[in-house]
């Protein structure tokens, strides 16, 4: 259990800009690392290596990502530099779930207990190793369950009565534009799929490009409701607006 107070931390931090977060979270924390899957977390990638060149990186590789990704994930590890930790599904838990509803069963389920498996559960074994970790989430990305994120906060979905996670949300305020402006400026690598119209990219099922006009998250399990378009691994933003 940390004795980080982290409402007075949220307060200091709030409308602070994304460096001044990272800095903040090196700070108060030793053992934090970066949850890396998309556009922003390379953009905080790139702002943290400038403060803390020993900066941990993990990913989640669920089996059912684009060729693309792997190869954006192979990118960024050469681009900076760095390892970055690769964590896989419980396979007995993966082939259970096949082998009883098959390769497809969240498109009559719901994503949850396949995201659950290949997503939730690899990162709560990982988080429990850990103090504190940094994700790429920002308001904008979600009307329905993100609006109320804040640049610092108790990790709800994972932490336990006898270990508490904080998260650091150092892009909370930015929008899509600010963060392709970065990329752009900066030459941060990128996933190749974003040239084909892909806005926000998870599993090569469940994820289709974006049509003009269409909110970033409507890629993204497009056959449910949006208030469940969280695949668990941030399910306390669903708690907290529910």
């Amino acid at each position: 259990m940390t004795d980080l107070d982290v409402t007075q931390l949220q307060t200091e931090l709030a409308g602070k800009n994304p460096r001044v977060i990272l800095k903040s979270a090196f700070a108060h924390f030793q053992n934090i690392a970066i949850s890396f899957s998309g556009a922003e977390d390379v953009v905080l990638i790139d702002m943290a290596q400038q403060l803390n060149k020993a900066v941990r990186v993990f990913t989640l590789d669920t089996g059912r990502l684009h060729a693309e990704t792997y190869r954006f994930i192979e990118q960024v590890r050469k681009h900076y530099r760095i390892d970055i930790e690769v964590l896989y599904p419980d396979h007995a838990a993966l082939e259970r779930m096949v082998s009883q509803k098959g390769l497809f069963s969240f498109y009559q389920d719901g994503h949850q207990e396949c995201c659950g498996i290949r997503k939730v559960e690899p990162l709560r074994r990982k988080l429990r190793t850990l103090d504190a970790w940094i994700a790429g989430q920002r308001k904008d990305q979600s009307t329905e369950t993100r609006r109320g994120l804040g640049e610092v906060q108790e990790d709800e979905a994972f932490s336990t009565a006898e270990h508490t996670i904080i998260k650091f949300n150092p892009l909370v305020n930015w929008s899509s534009r600010q963060v392709w402006d970065y990329i752009e400026a900066y030459q941060v690598p990128f996933n190749e799929l974003h040239r084909q119209g892909y806005r926000s990219i998870g599993c090569e099922p469940c994820t289709r490009p974006t049509l003009p006009n269409q909110h970033e998250r409507e890629g993204r399990w497009w056959w449910e409701n949006a208030n469940k378009k969280e695949c668990g691994i941030h399910a306390g933003n669903i708690k907290a607006d529910s």
